[in-house]
């Protein structure tokens, strides 16, 4: 076991070796087909993950203004950036504007009016693209799916004919194209093959290169593997795209644009956690951490499923539930969990935590905040260590 003698629990532990095999194998699965990636900071936003991304040549893609300002204070350019959302604010706009992004991601017609009065006012020619909710549904859980008619994302296709119009009427808007998210965490073909067909129907439906689109992004919402980390590390980037290549039906002027997450930095991140207590309950045994949902929020959020390994203990199996100390029922790992038979003290690997682990991570309870160590060989240099996330203000 690595030795973690005297570094405070819980905290971020990242493999940069294997972000960098994950990272190379996106760009080039990705480049054989001529694709560009952004890389969709609210999965991760620690200055030294969004450094490495950056290193690979990958653009950004932003929810917020302070997601944009992370991004271009990282060094990400504004050329390969985007910027996506429901709720972009005044400022969030002008901020996007001023620092001349590649593209807006416009969610509906009352933000691309808005968007055009702000850009008109500065005097400015706002790039955006139109994102389109295709009514595909990316059989994935409930709160992480996007593409259905009922989400609050993206604009109906019976309102995109009036977005196209409002893009061709104003000299303050230059209309890229079209853009596309179905959802997260999605692991197999069938979800893509069908935003393949819907989106080769809007194209052609709806004139998109009469009225000057140029661009496609089909967002992200490549899964990982959750139940075994180690003997899946890397997802299947090749096969991935390589769906999309085969069944797009689009003009060869097109240029082709994915928003990658959790699937490039998901399995990088694992959360280490010490057992305060195991308790003996009425019909269960209790395994209770110092991490909790504050640390990990997605089993909380979202009944999400994470290995958890115990890294002190090779003693006969047994089944307990992994909770964390906070305050709130819904604070639980894992229930009726197989792991060695766990003593206080006994360190827990949480793993695939590297994405939405630590961009979530919240203060309830006035939690002190867990810190961030990079390359297991080097776990207990002080320059190996991030004390906190990296938030530079927007405005």
């Amino acid at each position: 076991m690595q030795d973690y003698t005297g570094i405070e629990t819980p905290f971020y532990l990242y493999d940069m070796g294997l972000l960098e095999r994950t990272l190379s194998a996106a760009n080039e699965s990705a480049a054989a087909h001529g694709y560009h990636l952004h890389y969709a900071i609210k999965a991760n936003h620690e200055r030294e993950i969004l450094s490495r991304i950056n290193a690979h040549g990958i653009g950004a893609d932003c929810v917020s203004g302070g997601e944009l300002s992370t991004a271009l204070y990282a060094g990400f350019s504004p050329g390969t950036t985007v910027f996506a959302g429901v709720g972009k604010s005044d400022e969030e706009i002008v901020y996007a504007l001023e620092n001349n992004i590649y593209c807006l991601n416009c969610e509906s017609v009352e933000e691309l009016e808005v968007i055009a009065g702000l850009a008109r006012q500065m005097g400015k020619v706002a790039r955006v693209a139109l994102r389109v909710n295709p009514g595909v549904d990316a059989h994935t859980h409930h709160h992480i799916t996007t593409g259905l008619e009922e989400n609050k994302f993206g604009i109906q296709p019976a309102q995109l004919q009036k977005a196209l119009d409002i893009c061709a009427a104003s000299e303050s808007i230059r209309f890229m194209g079209l853009h596309f998210h179905i959802g997260s965490q999605i692991t197999g073909p069938g979800p893509f093959l069908a935003l393949c067909d819907r989106v080769n129907q809007l194209w052609r439906e709806f004139r998109i290169q009469e009225y000057g689109g140029r661009m496609l992004n089909l967002g992200g919402g490549l899964g990982i593997n959750y139940a075994d980390p180690d003997g899946d590390p890397v997802p299947d980037f090749e096969s991935f795209f390589a769906i999309f290549a085969q069944n797009l039906r689009l003009p060869g002027a097109v240029s082709v644009h994915f928003e990658l997450g959790r699937s490039l930095v998901g399995q990088c991140g694992t959360l280490i956690t010490k057992v305060l207590y195991v308790k003996e309950g009425v019909n269960k045994t209790f395994v209770i951490t110092d991490a909790g949902m504050t640390e990990l929020l997605r089993p909380a959020l979202y009944q999400a499923v994470h290995k958890i390994e115990n890294l002190a203990s090779k003693s006969p199996a047994r089944c307990y539930d992994v909770v964390g100390p906070a305050c709130e029922s819904t604070d639980v790992f894992a229930s009726q969990v197989s792991l060695p038979a766990t003593t206080r003290g006994d360190l827990l690997a949480i793993r695939s935590a590297g994405a939405y682990g630590q961009s979530m991570s919240l203060r309830y309870n006035q939690r002190r905040q867990a810190q961030a160590y990079f390359n297991r060989e080097e776990i207990t240099s002080p320059e190996n260590v991030s004390a906190e996330l990296f938030l530079p203000d927007f405005v």
